[in-house]
């Protein structure tokens, strides 16, 4: 790897920017990290006292709701990393995305993440930047029709089905990565999108120790009960986040990478996640047995991953790292 590169992180203090961010500066690039307000020092603080930060991280300003937001983060750098376009479940005004229309949800959650992801592209295409990598979702990979293993070329979600379901937030990524690709292809870029779903690990930034999945281990870690009353028939794949960040690289450092990856290491039935969570927190209340045969995990072909060379933990270390930096 050229150590003299520079890179721009859209993003930098969420919880996969942060990561991204720690992971470059350990491989030695120069990063342009943007925020929304980069004189927010509860988050800058934290981004600037990584190894290596103060020499080679500089911080914008950057809103991807505003058309050339990110002119002056992108200057300068080989890549833009997009890890800004996350899941929004509500609309300006606060109503929930279940409770809206489609002309609402459009608006209001589809449109914002699509425009915005096309806002940060357009400045890097403008600036002559060649390569582009997008934190996306598995949601936008699950067909009307499940299918016993899925991959990341043949299975896309339908957008007017996850309309009919309500479920907005999930489409925005199933639109956005259409968008996505057609501009890149447009624009001769060479994009990669990486898909995720539960992403763990130690947190960068304390407030990414508060939210979902582990903001309920912190309080279930306090003697309280998790959020779950009983163990849901349902599954959730995950990833260590410091793995995902690593994907990343190993794609853009790759020049045949390109197209659409899974960004987890597996699926596990609930069942299964609270019998190794009993196993590591032995003194915490558990949620009630599941009551009726257990639903199969997702299937994932995991081919295309796999092909970037990079060793993942599996599930019972990401969650015992998860908890041990917790502790």
């Amino acid at each position: 790897m050229n150590n003299t590169k520079s890179i721009c992180i859209a993003g930098v203090s969420g919880l996969v920017g942060a990561n991204l961010t720690k992971t470059a500066l350990e491989l030695g690039y120069r990063v342009h990290g943007t925020l929304r307000d980069s004189t927010d020092t509860s988050k800058t603080a934290h981004l600037m006292a990584l190894p290596g930060a103060r020499e080679r991280l500089t911080l914008f300003s950057a809103d991807m709701a505003e058309p050339g937001a990110f002119d002056a983060a992108v200057q300068g750098t080989d890549a833009v990393f997009i890890a800004c376009l996350i899941p929004t479940y509500a609309g300006p005004t606060g109503k929930p995305a279940r409770e809206m229309d489609d002309a609402e949800g459009e608006r209001d959650i589809v449109m914002p993440t699509v425009d915005g992801c096309l806002n940060i592209l357009r400045s890097a295409a403008t600036a002559g930047i060649a390569d582009a990598l997008i934190c996306s979702s598995t949601s936008s990979t699950n067909p009307k029709s499940p299918v016993p293993k899925k991959n990341e070329i043949d299975h896309w979600s339908d957008r007017a089905f996850q309309y009919e379901q309500k479920k907005y937030t999930s489409a925005a990524k199933t639109v956005m990565e259409a968008a996505a690709m057609d501009f890149a292809d447009a624009h001769n870029m060479r994009l990669c999108i990486f898909l995720p779903t539960l992403m763990l690990g130690p947190a960068v930034l304390p407030e990414h120790a508060r939210n979902g999945f582990q903001g309920m281990l912190g309080k279930m870690m306090q003697g309280e009960p998790s959020r779950h009353v009983q163990i849901p028939n349902d599954s959730s794949s995950m990833i260590h986040v410091e793995d995902l960040a690593a994907l990343f690289f190993a794609a853009y450092e790759n020049p045949d990478a390109s197209g659409r990856y899974f960004g987890v290491y597996d699926s596990w039935h609930f069942a299964d996640i609270y019998a190794e969570l009993a196993r590591l927190l032995p003194d915490t209340p558990m949620p009630e047995p599941l009551d009726e045969p257990p639903a199969a995990p997702t299937g994932f072909d995991f081919t295309r991953r796999d092909s970037l060379g990079v060793t993942l933990r599996d599930i019972p270390t990401i969650l015992e790292q998860t908890i041990e930096s917790m502790r």
